[in-house]
């Protein structure tokens, strides 16, 4: 976590250009990215490369230039909008004499200060311990107030960093077998609901594309819903009942994002697997913005590393209201609704989203019936 006091709550943000595209959305990014962690902004520092460099990332030249803008805005950290390897991160922070945090560290931050759930915080603490794992770069404070609680002690010899990478070895394996009980409990109550006919229905989608303000429309629930990036961290499950239909269980989760840390992906095993086992996906998309098509790709890449490519969709293009769109539907060659037009925060197109959910659960139910009989 960040110090947010005496001017450590002051960045710098670096970013490179490599004739990639969406720079400049990737950068807009990490504004929001550093503004949902609880920094300022005093100065950005851009270039363009051919490709990293091996020593600084940035380098020796560009590297000046960053020391320069962290003096001139009393800044204590440098953001980058990249991953760094850890002899790059060990290297920037001896030559700016400062924090240096890559874009990965950011986004483990904001997470554990947003994750609320016992299980959310062990899911973060394990992210951020394999993360941590391989950059023993600085003073290990937060390993010093752990060691009781860990209960390990450095044998004859045994020098700081061997005793870190240990300890760190065992609280990993520890959050391991803590979430993977937690898994098999959220197993247990998944099986039970697919026993009993319930049609299973995740919300997924890019960061702040309004799946928590869909969740509480639908479900007329009070989950947190703001406008910042990883407002929800926590999967929150609410029984919705559809007239002449019955009880749907809709769930929301976690918010994707591009370059998401894989860390983090396995971390939220457990809870992105909600997604995995879902009878339909409710892929929420920020209809407003212009990177709507790249996000709505960064999602499915991330429904694919966990397994859930083949849960079947239902596109809901949100924030109408914003885009100054009129609510609708669109249906495949199947006759099936494959997109609808809404606004969480307005209520428009709301009751297309029920309208598919009946239209999902008949021929839901009739399977289930017809599994139940078979067996």
């Amino acid at each position: 976590m960040f110090e947010r006091h005496g001017g450590g709550n002051a960045a710098v943000l670096v970013s490179l250009d490599f004739g990639e595209a969406g720079y400049e959305d990737s950068l807009a990014e990490l504004h929001h990215l550093v503004a949902s962690a609880g920094l300022e902004v005093r100065g950005v520092v851009e270039g363009k490369r051919a490709k990293p460099d091996a020593a600084l990332f940035v380098g020796s030249g560009k590297a000046e230039e960053v020391a320069a803008a962290l003096r001139d805005g009393q800044a204590q950290v440098a953001i980058f909008n990249h991953e760094l390897s850890p002899a790059q991160q060990r290297n920037l922070e001896k030559t700016l004499e400062c924090r240096v945090v890559d874009r990965t560290g950011l986004i483990l931050d904001i997470f554990a200060q947003r994750a609320k759930s016992h299980e959310g915080k062990l899911q973060v603490e394990l992210a951020q311990m394999e993360h941590l794992s391989t950059r023993l770069i600085r003073g290990w404070t937060h390993l010093e107030r752990q060691k009781g609680g860990i209960g390990v002690r450095g044998g004859p010899g045994e020098t700081q960093l061997e005793l870190d990478r240990r300890m760190i070895r065992q609280r990993v394996k520890m959050l391991k077998e803590k979430l993977a009980k937690l898994a098999q409990q959220r197993g247990m109550q998944r099986r039970a609901r697919k026993r009993s006919g319930v049609l299973s229905v995740s919300l997924v989608g890019y960061t702040n594309a309004g799946k928590s303000t869909l969740f509480n429309r639908l479900t007329q629930s009070g989950v947190y819903a703001a406008n910042q990036l990883f407002a929800t961290l926590d999967t929150t499950s609410r029984k919705l009942f559809i007239p002449e239909c019955g009880p749907v269980v809709v769930s929301d989760t976690v918010g994707f994002i591009r370059n998401l840390p894989h860390t983090l992906v396995e971390a939220f095993g457990a809870t992105l697997e909600e997604a995995a086992q879902a009878d339909l996906l409710l892929h929420v998309v920020d209809m407003a913005s212009p990177s709507r098509d790249e996000q709505i790709d960064e999602v499915n890449k991330v429904l694919r590393e966990i397994g859930a490519q083949d849960v079947p969709q239902l596109l809901v293009m949100n924030k109408i209201d914003e885009a100054s769109v009129e609510p609708g539907f669109e249906r495949d060659e199947y006759g099936k609704i494959c997109k609808v037009w809404v606004s969480a925060k307005t209520g428009a197109g709301i009751e297309l989203i029920r309208q598919v959910l009946s239209e999902r659960h008949q021929p839901h139910t009739e399977q289930m019936q017809s599994t139940l009989a078979a067996v």
